[in-house]
């Protein structure tokens, strides 16, 4: 297992970050198959009304998982600092006490999103023919909240030590086990949306109780009772860097939710088009939020070690690596799209053109400004490798203010289409929040550390 563990503050930083990444974008690739091979047998299996009523629990479905991921995310930073510090004891408090956090964070979410769900389904206009199924899948999976945090924490345990192949492997049994179960629950028996939702909830089970196996065999990981004491100001130091990352997965869903609102005036075709081109959207992002995480792991490492210089490094190479890449990903939608998104597509040959139309567009232009968002996701990571979370909430705000005033102007002025623009305008404002963010940060960074060899 030991040979998992990976020290970021020697090496080359290029071939650090990106052998870091592969294994993550690897994982996320598999995670992904979750949402694509749900839509694909809801889309296919269900019909276009069923593809409609996922897309419709899509954004507040994200929110929860957004804060999810936040909190964890926020505490792994302080994990990724102590591990490259080599405070192995304070380390295993930080877990400990981010166990504590994260499960009672886990039960006030199940509570907040059984309270909301219907009232936030009706507050953005859902159609009466879709929104028993939307509410019926949101209901599922956010009874399943404390199982998505347990994932996520023990994943960005294992990252902050610098180990990616485990998650993947994670990935890889979870996504087979969903897979199969979708088969059987939707097509063997007839479950369903909610067939769809469980089994995602049972795939992730079985991710966390593999992850959990294998940090239980690192031996500096060896967890004493008092480790889980919660100490105040470490759970205040865990929550300042949690909390800023929740809100602003919170703000942004919040937007995209204001989207929906916009997308479910269009008509059911549409939502089911807009929908269909949302859910490759985790496709197009699977590098950059690699790229993100190998960019936590390494700056807080090298942080917490003092090589500063390193982090310049590292950033220079990331955004080079990850550029490049988004390039890539984008010719492949552009040369391919019309051909996946036809996986997710049934209904009548008219249905069909009509939703195959709304998708295309839509991946088009997301796919030519992919650069954009991939710039995004690795400056803003830096920054909270640096232990700074709240520039990048500011970023988030940015996004929910850029989103949200483009989804509900532009389509004033160009019809339907208009609403295709409002992710491309969150993801350009945020980035200029970052670069500048960045530059405030960077000055911060202690010179003593730039005299040691490395």
């Amino acid at each position: 297992m030991a040979s998992r563990i990976k020290n970021m503050t020697e090496g080359k930083p290029s071939s650090l970050i990106l052998t870091f990444a592969l294994p993550l974008m690897a994982g996320n690739v598999f995670q992904q198959l979750y949402t694509v091979v749900d839509t694909m047998v809801v889309g296919k299996y269900l019909g276009v009304s069923a593809l409609a009523a996922l897309g419709a629990s899509d954004w507040l479905n994200w929110m929860m998982l957004g804060i999810v991921q936040g909190f964890t995310q926020g505490f792994a930073i302080l994990m990724a600092q102590e591990f490259g510090a080599k405070r192995l004891e304070q380390l295993r408090k930080v877990i400990g006490n981010s166990v504590v956090l994260s499960l009672f964070s886990s039960l006030a979410l199940v509570l907040l999103g059984q309270l909301t769900a219907l009232p936030v389904l009706m507050l953005l206009k859902t159609p009466e023919a879709i929104i028993s199924d939307s509410l019926l899948y949101l209901r599922i999976m956010f009874l399943g909240i404390p199982i998505v945090m347990a994932y996520n924490l023990l994943a960005c345990i294992l990252r902050s030590l610098g180990d990616g192949k485990t998650p993947l492997q994670a990935m890889v049994v979870a996504s087979v086990t969903n897979i199969l179960l979708d088969l059987l629950f939707v097509m063997v028996f007839h479950w369903g949306i909610a067939g769809a939702a469980i089994a995602t909830l049972i795939a992730q089970l079985i991710s966390s109780l593999y992850c959990l196996y294998h940090i239980w065999e690192i031996e500096f990981l060896k967890m004493q009772k008092t480790d889980f004491k919660p100490q105040g100001a470490l759970c205040g130091k865990l929550m300042a860097l949690g909390s800023p990352m929740a809100f602003q997965n919170c703000i942004i869903a919040i937007g995209g939710m204001i989207v929906q609102f916009v997308v479910n005036g269009f008509g059911v075709l549409f939502i089911a088009g807009f929908t269909a081109t949302n859910k490759l959207y985790g496709i197009l992002e699977i590098a950059a939020t690699s790229y993100g995480y190998s960019m936590i792991t390494y700056v807080g490492q090298n942080l917490g070690a003092g090589r500063s210089r390193r982090i310049r490094q590292g950033l220079r190479a990331a955004l080079g690596i990850a550029v490049a890449t988004s390039v890539v990903i984008a010719l492949i939608m552009l040369v391919f799209g019309q051909f996946i998104l036809s996986w997710f597509i049934s209904g009548t040959p008219e249905e069909f053109d009509q939703t195959m139309q709304v998708a295309y567009f839509y991946l088009s232009i997301m796919s030519i400004c992919l650069p954009i968002l991939y710039v995004l996701h690795v400056v803003r990571s830096t920054i909270q490798g640096m232990g700074n979370t709240m520039l990048p909430m500011l970023s988030g705000v940015m996004e929910f203010t850029m989103r949200t005033l483009t989804a509900l102007l532009l389509p004033l002025a160009l019809g339907e289409i208009g609403i295709f623009f409002a992710e491309i305008a969150a993801w350009a404002g945020a980035d200029v929040v970052l670069v500048v963010s960045y530059f405030v940060v960077a000055r911060k960074l202690p010179v003593e550390a730039e005299i040691r060899k490395h």
